[in-house]
């Protein structure tokens, strides 16, 4: 069967998955991590993308990501993937393949649908049942968009900019957001999208 071909617009985040082959670790320890941060940090510098949230799991990834042109995040995706399996290949002295065929993507089209994909990312952790506090989790832009620490890799959409109740800083509003309860419906939908690698289509698109 024919691959899918990926919708991918040019000032569109995209919510990227990849996740380690067999459902193996992508991670042996905290060194690697943050070899994959740094990585990752310089294929964006590269490919001229932003990325807006992300988290490191210890079988997957998940990265929210503006292209500023169509293909960037496949060459972004393709120069992390190829440099950061080299480095654990030779690191942990073995070889072949570290993840589950090409990696998912979904376009994010809606304001409420890319606020949803951020706090889904920052959630991560505490669904897998890591952590009860997902501002406590290291791998995870989540304490960067709460206003707990910089984050040199995360350029804020103009929807994380501007969010929430006027009077309030938008890491306050995030927050807030956070703590909030999320129906199983928009859990589902997320992952639906994903798996279909379509846009959520569930309302008035942004304009870039």
């Amino acid at each position: 069967m024919a691959r899918r071909p990926r919708i991918d617009i040019p000032g569109y985040p995209q919510h990227v998955v990849q996740r380690g082959n067999n459902r193996a670790s992508c991670f042996g320890d905290d060194q690697d991590r943050h070899e994959y941060l740094a990585l990752l940090r310089d294929s964006l510098a590269e490919t001229s993308c932003e990325l807006h949230a992300y988290v490191l799991m210890p079988k997957h990834v998940h990265l929210l990501v503006t292209p500023a042109e169509a293909g960037a995040v496949g060459r972004m995706m393709q120069k992390l993937g190829r440099r950061y399996v080299g480095w654990f290949n030779l690191r942990h002295g073995r070889t072949g393949t570290l993840w589950e065929g090409r990696y998912k993507s979904c376009l994010v089209d809606t304001d409420a649908y890319l606020l949803q994909c951020v706090r889904y990312i920052d959630l991560n952790p505490v669904r897998a049942g890591i952590t009860d506090d997902p501002v406590g989790y290291r791998w995870s832009s989540c304490a960067a968009l709460c206003g707990i620490r910089a984050d040199p890799l995360l350029t804020l959409h103009r929807l994380q900019r501007a969010f929430g109740h006027p009077g309030r800083s938008p890491a306050v509003n995030y927050r807030t957001f956070l703590s909030s309860a999320v129906e199983d419906a928009e859990l589902q939908a997320i992952r639906a999208h994903l798996k279909l690698q379509r846009p959520s289509d569930s309302g008035v698109r942004f304009r870039t």
